[in-house]
C-alpha cells in the first residue's frame, strides 16, 4: 500500500528487541543504476468505468514444455486476476468471484504466488482479501486461450476471521507467500493479516473432488512495538486501531527462510514454519521517528528523526522476490516505494543478508514509463524463450502514465532480468 494513502497509530504497548542488521553506505536514489522495461502491460483503472481493477502483485509461471509460452499471473484486486504473455498481452481475465455470505459483493484479490507440487500440480494461488480466504487456480500449459481454471474448494474457511461481520471490516487475509517442504512435498502457504502483525501458516490440502484447501498449522505475531537505542520505546504512527502490518513475503527454498516486509518499519527473517525467533535483517528509514495522528488530515506529522532508521529502504518496504542462482547464491529484491526504488540483498543467511545495491525501474522512452510506488514484484531466474533468455523481473507501476491521463491507472513493468544483475553487480 502506498505511503501516501496510509499511515499507522503509535501503540504503547509491548516492547520488543529483535537484532537489527549494521547499516551500510547510503545510496542517494538519484545515483542508483537505471534498468528499463522491455514491455508493459495494458493499464488497469481504479474506477467505476474502468471495472474497479487495480494492479498489485505478480507471479511468473515458466512453461517447462515452451518456455516462449510462460506467463505472467497478476492480482488487480477487485478485477480479479490478469494472465499475461511474455509480450505483456492479456491471455486471460479472471472475475474476482463473491464469497460465502458476502451478500454477492466481490472478492478482491490483493498478492499471489505459486506452487509447483507432485500432489497439487501448479497452482496459481491467491489472497482474496474481500472474503478473507485463498483461491486457487490450476494451470494447463496447453490452455492457450484458458490457462487458469478455478479448483478452490466450496468450503475453505475464513483464514482469519470469526464471523462475516469480522470479513466485513477488512482485517483478512494479505499477502501471501508458497513453498513445498522439499523432504514431505507438502506445500504450504504463508498469509499476513491486514492492518494487524499476524502471519498465519496453511498446509493446502487436496480434496477427494480434486479441489484444493487448506487447513491452519500455527500463526505468529510480529512486534508492533520496539526498543530504540535511547531506551524509548516506539510504534509507528498511523490511524486508530490500525497495526504495521506485513504485505511483501518469500520463502527461500535453498534454507526454508521467510522474508517478510512489515511496511513501516523492514524486512524480517524468520523461519518459514513460524518457529523460532525472527531478526529484522534492515530497517526503513523512518523508523523510530514519532508521530502525531491528525484525524482532519488523516496523516501523521513527523516528529524529530532521532537517527535510528536504515540507508537503503523508505517506507513503505513493500514487493519482496529472490533471484535464485544454481550455486545458492543470488538476490533478495525489495521495493522501496517511497522513493521508487529497489534494493538487493545477497541471500546468505552467514552474510547476514548483506546490501549488494540497489536500482531504479525508470521509463524506456516517451510511451514506456517506470515503475512509481510499486507494490509488488517477482522474478524468475530462468530463461524464457527468445524475449527473456536471461530471465524476467516483472514489477508493479502505481503510476503508470497511458498518453498523460489523469484516470487512476497502475499496470506491470517487464525487465529484463539480466539487466538488473548486471546493475547490481556494478
Amino acid at each position: 500500500m502506498p505511503a501516501a494513502r496510509k499511515s499507522l497509530v503509535v501503540l504503547a504497548t509491548a516492547v520488543a528487541t529483535f537484532a537489527v542488521a549494521a547499516a551500510g553506505p547510503v545510496q542517494a536514489a538519484s545515483r542508483l543504476p537505471v534498468v528499463t522495461p522491455r514491455a508493459e502491460t495494458a493499464a488497469l483503472h481504479d474506477d467505476e468505468a474502468g471495472g474497479e481493477a487495480d494492479a498489485d502483485d505478480p507471479a511468473i509461471w515458466r512453461n517447462p514444455a515452451d518456455p516462449d509460452r510462460s506467463l505472467v499471473v497478476a492480482t488487480a484486486k477487485q478485477g480479479g486476476l490478469r494472465v499475461y504473455d511474455l509480450d505483456a498481452r492479456e491471455v486471460q481475465s479472471i472475475p474476482a468471484p463473491a464469497g460465502p455470505g458476502a451478500d454477492d459483493a466481490p472478492g478482491r484479490f490483493n498478492n499471489v504466488d505459486l506452487v509447483h507440487s507432485s500432489r497439487l500440480g501448479d497452482l496459481a494461488v491467491t489472497t482474496d482479501r474481500g472474503n478473507d480466504r485463498l483461491r486457487f487456480y490450476r494451470i494447463d500449459r496447453d490452455g492457450a486461450d484458458a490457462p487458469l481454471a478455478d479448483v478452490t474448494g466450496r468450503t475453505v474457511p475464513a483464514v482469519f476471521s470469526a464471523s462475516q461481520d469480522e470479513i466485513d471490516k477488512q482485517r483478512t487475509a494479505y499477502g501471501l507467500a508458497t513453498f513445498t517442504d522439499p523432504a514431505t512435498g507438502r506445500s504450504f502457504a504463508l498469509v499476513s493479516r491486514r492492518e494487524r502483525t499476524r502471519i498465519a501458516l496453511l498446509e493446502l490440502i487436496s480434496e477427494a473432488d480434486g479441489s484444493v484447501g487448506y487447513r491452519k498449522v500455527r500463526t505468529l505475531d510480529l512486534p508492533h512495538s520496539f526498543r530504540l537505542p535511547d531506551g524509548t520505546s516506539w510504534s509507528p504512527c498511523g490511524e486508530p486501531g490500525e497495526l504495521p502490518q506485513v504485505e511483501g513475503m518469500v520463502v527461500d527454498p535453498a534454507n526454508g527462510m521467510l522474508y517478510a516486509g512489515q511496511e513501516d518499519v523492514g524486512i524480517w527473517r524468520l523461519k518459514a514454519d513460524l518457529t523460532g525467533i525472527p531478526k529484522l535483517i534492515d530497517k526503513v528509514r523512518e523508523y523510530g521517528v514519532p508521530g502525531t495522528y491528525d484525524e482532519a488530515t488523516e496523516e501523521c506529522a513527523a516528529g524529530a528523526d532521532p537517527g535510528f532508521g536504515g540507508k537503503r529502504l523508505t517506507a513503505d518496504v513493500e514487493g519482496l522476490t529472490l533471484v535464485q542462482e544454481d550455486d545458492g547464491d543470488g538476490l533478495l529484491l525489495a521495493s522501496s516505494q517511497g522513493d521508487d526504488t529497489f534494493a538487493a540483498y545477497d541471500r546468505e543467511v552467514s552474510d547476514a543478508n548483506e546490501y549488494e545495491g540497489g536500482f531504479r525501474v525508470a521509463g524506456a522512452s516517451a510511451t514506456l514509463d517506470g515503475s512509481e510506488e510499486c507494490d509488488g514484484a517477482a522474478a524468475l531466474n530462468e530463461p524464457l524463450g527468445r524475449r527473456y533468455p536471461n530471465g524476467l523481473l516483472v514489477v508493479q507501476d502505481g503510476h503508470d502514465a497511458p498518453g498523460g491521463s489523469d484516470r487512476p491507472s497502475t499496470n506491470f513493468k517487464f525487465v529484463d532480468l539480466g539487466k538488473v544483475i548486471d546493475a547490481v553487480d556494478d
